[in-house]
């Protein structure tokens, strides 16, 4: 059965960290290597979209203490855990969809960590354009996230979920389910809303990093 995201999160609060620390391939690295590319000088600003339990943050808060960081996510419980690890750190938590919630604005630079893989092209575009604008100039966007092998099984995925809403009769909405763009997918969806060039920078099986700039 099909989930709403928040309540999915929600249910999953108590084992999540370590959950996604010792079965995700590829954890173990793509957390501090992703952590290491955002900005480190004092005071900077960055994004964070699903930011979750914030387990990119605490390599990152052990590299730059200072930097300010926005933390957009559905799940209360998930919002208050992160904030329960760092009550001494610069940490603006917005509760609600990075896909309506106002972004703001001046940031250095933007992450996604295992967040995006659930939605489709149209609704990552329009994302990515109020993105881009709520970064400073010369800002970027660190995306480390799930993508699908080929095009075939990305459309399957899709396909999948389709049938799966229809037969519980459920509305548009967010649901947990995997529907991950290939990676050449995503870095032209990101294109094309407006980054200049999108770069993979790593990869761990499914899993891989871009950097997508202004």
């Amino acid at each position: 059965m099909l989930e709403e995201m928040a309540s999915f999160f929600e249910n999953r609060l108590a084992g999540y960290d370590e959950h996604m620390k010792t079965e995700i391939d590829g954890s173990a690295a793509f957390y501090p290597f992703t952590a290491s590319l955002l900005p480190s000088f004092p005071g900077c600003r960055v994004l964070d979209l699903g930011c979750g339990t914030g387990l990119e943050l605490e390599a990152y808060f052990r590299r730059c203490p200072r930097a300010a960081v926005t933390g957009i996510d559905l799940s209360r419980g998930m919002l208050a855990a992160l904030g329960e690890k760092f009550p001494d750190k610069d940490l603006t938590l917005i509760r609600g969809s990075y896909f309506d919630v106002d972004l703001g604005a001046g940031y250095d630079a933007a992450v996604s960590v295992e967040s995006l893989h659930h939605f489709p092209a149209y609704r990552k575009r329009a994302l990515y354009r109020r993105l881009r604008a709520a970064l400073k100039p010369a800002g970027y966007f660190i995306l480390t996230d799930y993508f699908s092998e080929s095009p075939a099984l990305e459309a399957r995925y899709f396909e999948e979920l389709r049938q799966l809403r229809q037969a519980q009769g459920l509305p548009e909405g967010l649901y947990h389910y995997d529907t991950p763009l290939t990676a050449e997918h995503e870095a032209s969806v990101l294109r094309e809303a407006g980054f200049t060039q999108v770069t993979e920078l790593a990869r761990w099986g499914a899993t891989a990093t871009l950097q997508a700039d202004v």
